[in-house]
């Protein structure tokens, strides 16, 4: 099934997983980067989980989780920006991320919508 949350999920995770290869050789302390690639590739694990859910609750609890993560993953982006530890384009990886947390929420608020 191909829907454009789950695109733009993968996309995230993606971009999170580069940024960390690059990141990782540039430092030797990657607590901070360890945190973000956990919470950016859960997104995505996430919203696949809600898709094959057994439920409607089930997947809007899916998705509630992945909405966290979301959530999560800005927190950890906006830490690595204001740290000034890497030279990167953290703006980019933010704004796919808050793309994603409104997906989310409306797909939330539609799926509630749908099961009353």
């Amino acid at each position: 099934m191909s829907s454009p949350l789950l695109e733009k999920s993968l996309d995230f995770a993606t971009q999170i997983v580069l940024f960390y290869e690059e990141f990782s050789k540039a430092k030797k302390d990657t607590t901070v980067a360890k945190q973000l690639l956990r919470s950016a590739t859960s997104v995505g694990a996430n919203i696949n989980e809600a898709v094959y859910g057994n439920s409607k609750a089930d997947f809007i609890s899916k998705l509630h989780i992945a909405l966290k993560e979301t959530g999560e993953s800005v927190y950890w982006l906006k830490l690595l920006k204001r740290t000034n530890l890497i030279e990167y384009n953290f703006d980019k990886l933010l704004s796919l991320a808050e793309e994603i947390k409104r997906m989310l929420i409306s797909s939330i608020n539609t799926a509630k919508e749908n099961a009353k």
